[in-house]
């Protein structure tokens, strides 16, 4: 166990008690936070999102009453889905009339989870409150919900009764919430604004403490008006911070601050798909199965089921996770057109173990994306999902990234030979059948890549702390740290004799790769980072900047300990520094200390 993890989750709670107006012990001195809780990218709490890829977000809320549809005082009619209220400009007092009538008595929750399971997808997200702020349980912190405010039966929960019907089929259950809230009268002006907060954060403990949701979705932290949000990313450290002491295992995407790759777990690129996997965070891309979030009655623009399987693979391919949207009608109902959609990628994913190329799954590395499909890797297997098979007699290329033997190809599904040629560049597959299905035909390589050189014995490195921005005098702290992943953000810093807002940061040691090949370095820093690696200046960004991604390659040895130097300095605001790599072979993480030794 990380000794460090009690102290950081102490220090947490510090921040959240403290946003909420609850004073501190006064025996319980302020500890410097470090908001980096772990690695995502191989941390024992997120693994099961990592492996999970394929989730079902869930839009349904009072919005949902409308159906995609206002009919104006005058009889224009004006359509919208979840975003209805404010884009059709409904008075407040009307939408209260309209939300007194919701009453989604046809609320299957067994059959919703069912449908995610049919779907082959692993976890639930739904709107627990939406940006119209109406909650979708009986909260007890206003009368604005689905039990107080509605036609629906006063004794029933959809959140327990979705709770109860995940688990009973082994899928998980998360919640989005929204930030913004057009409807609580505290929450545009900056004064009042405190007060929002804390039946924000009241809400928030109701559905951990009650439903232990395994993910909480944030949403509505930008700024912008109509009302006001005064969000800010001092809010999101603090909200972040809140979050962790109710549950540190809760996985949290990065709109809990402003969408950055220093906020939450996880990334969320909206209705698109990454190009490449993404660089320093954990991504998941959300989309809709029409082109509406909310149900409507009038989007028949339905995607068909081999789109959005494709879809899903490519997204496993780079790494990334799939959430694919459902919006119940007004009575509770799915479309039917969504189950369907959903049941056909499922049995795609059930049929001859091609679901292999999704679960557990990430990028390649060995082999560059196809134009004829994409390619996903899991251990030592690669699955080449085909989308244009080729014709009779063709073959289908893959560009190595690095030397790896093909033990044996197979399609899956199929008797039929795959013959296989291997050059220094490249592999060719000359499959001797036709494809297996319409939508993606897989073919499984067993691969055998470089030895790597055995796991190391480091400890981390050396790190030193001055307490001014310019390493001026003797470091005020000097200790061996197991690896650099810091997000001190605004209120933390390394030690309590390190300021918070002026303080210079220096790793120095030896590194040692497994593979022989190329590595590239990641650094995810604010505001400055120079990084040295076998006395070659391979990052260099000095002017201070905000939260900030910064890449370099270099072929390295395996085997071979390579000096090491990474400099950092905090200069106002916020502070973060991590040193992240990958290879062909290894994935995308903070550097291990095992392969790590301080300066002597």
């Amino acid at each position: 166990m990380n000794r460090r993890k009690p102290l950081r989750a102490l220090a947490a709670l510090v921040i959240a008690t403290t946003a909420l107006g609850i004073a501190p012990a006064a025996e319980a001195a302020p500890l410097p936070s470090d908001h980096a809780y772990d690695d995502p990218f191989t941390a024992d709490r997120t693994h099961w999102w990592r492996d999970d890829r394929f989730g079902q977000f869930i839009h349904f809320g009072t919005y949902s009453q409308l159906q995609g549809k206002y009919t104006r005082p005058d009889g224009s009619v004006c359509q919208d889905a979840e975003w209805i209220q404010r884009n059709c400009q409904i008075p407040r007092a009307e939408y209260e009339q309209i939300a007194a009538k919701f009453n989604p008595a046809g609320f299957d929750a067994n059959a919703i989870a069912q449908s995610a399971k049919d779907a082959g997808q692993k976890y639930v997200v739904i709107t627990s409150k939406h940006h119209e702020g109406y909650a979708m349980w009986p909260t007890k912190v206003n009368k604005f919900n689905l039990r107080d405010h509605s036609a629906f039966d006063k004794k029933r929960d959809i959140l327990a009764e979705l709770k109860r019907a995940t688990a009973a089929r082994d899928v998980k259950l998360g919640f989005y919430y929204s930030i913004w809230d057009w409807h609580d009268p505290d929450f545009p002006d900056p004064a009042t604004f405190p007060k929002y907060k804390e039946r924000m954060y009241a809400q928030l403990k109701e559905l951990v403490d009650n439903y232990h949701p395994a993910v909480l979705w944030f949403d509505g932290e930008w700024s912008t008006d109509r009302p006001n949000n005064p969000w800010t990313e001092r809010d999101g450290e603090e909200l972040e911070a809140y979050v962790r002491s109710l549950d540190p295992s809760i996985v949290v995407n990065n709109r809990v601050g402003k969408r950055r790759v220093v906020d939450g777990d996880t990334g969320t690129p909206e209705q698109e798909i990454p190009d490449k996997p993404v660089d320093g965070q954990l991504w998941e891309s959300c989309m809709t199965l029409n082109g509406s979030w909310g149900y409507t009655d009038w989007d028949h623009n339905w995607k068909s089921s081999a789109d959005l399987t494709r879809k899903l693979l490519s997204i496993a391919g780079r790494s990334g996770n799939f959430l694919l949207n459902v919006g119940p009608d007004r009575n509770g109902r799915v479309p039917t057109e969504s189950i369907d959609r959903l049941k056909q990628m499922g049995q795609w994913l059930r049929t001859n173990g091609q679901s292999a190329a999704v679960y557990g799954a990430g990028a390649p590395g060995l082999v560059a994306e196809p134009s004829w499909g994409v390619v996903s890797r899991r251990g030592d297997k690669l699955y080449a999902s085909v989308f244009d098979w080729p014709a009779s007699g063709g073959s289908l290329t893959l560009d190595a990234l690095a030397p790896f033997r093909v033990r044996e190809a197979r399609v899956l599904g199929s008797r039929q030979r795959v013959r296989v040629e291997q050059s220094p560049g490249s592999v060719k597959l000359t499959p001797s059948g036709s494809r297996t299905n319409d939508i993606a035909t897989v073919i499984e390589l067993s691969v055998d890549p470089v030895p790597q050189a055995p796991v190391g014995r480091g400890t981390g490195l050396t790190a030193e702390y001055w307490p001014n921005a310019d390493f001026t005098g003797t470091p005020t702290v000097r200790r061996v740290e197991p690896g650099v992943n810091h997000n001190w953000k605004f209120t933390g810093s390394p030690d309590a004799k390190i300021p918070a807002e002026t303080f210079s940061s220096r790793w120095t040691g030896q590194v040692a790769a497994r593979d022989t090949g190329k590595y590239t370095f990641t650094t995810v820093s604010d505001d400055t980072v120079r990084l040295w690696v076998d006395g070659k200046l391979l990052i260099d960004n000095t002017t201070p900047h905000g939260p900030s991604v910064d890449k370099a390659t270099l072929d390295l040895v395996a085997g071979r300990s390579y000096a090491i130097r990474l400099e950092h300095t905090e200069r106002g605001g916020e502070a973060s520094m991590k040193l992240l790599w990958s290879s062909p072979n290894t994935p995308q993480q903070v550097i291990p200390a095992r392969q790590l030794h301080p300066a002597g």
